[in-house]
C-alpha cells in the first residue's frame, strides 16, 4: 500500500508543478521518478500484473518518444 501511496503523492506533485508553470525538466525528472515508483508497486502486486505492466510499458513508450523528439 507504501507503493500505491507513493505514486499517488507523485501523480499530485506533477499536477501541482504543471500547474505552477514548472520548467518541462522538472516535470520530466518527476516523471521518470514516477516510472520507478510504478515500477516498485508493480512488483508487489500479484493480480492483475499484466494490465499494470502493459500501462507501464506504454508509458515508457510515450516518454522515451518524447525525450527524442526534436525540440523547437
Amino acid at each position: 500500500m507504501d507503493e500505491a501511496r507513493r505514486v499517488i503523492e507523485r501523480l499530485d506533485r506533477i499536477e501541482t508543478l504543471h500547474i505552477a508553470g514548472a520548467p518541462a525538466t522538472t516535470l520530466l525528472g518527476e516523471l521518470r521518478a514516477l516510472l520507478g515508483e510504478a515500477e516498485e508497486w508493480l512488483a508487489t502486486e500479484a493480480d492483475g500484473a499484466a494490465p499494470a505492466s502493459e500501462a507501464l510499458e506504454r508509458c515508457r513508450n510515450a516518454l522515451a518518444t518524447r525525450e527524442s523528439a526534436p525540440t523547437a
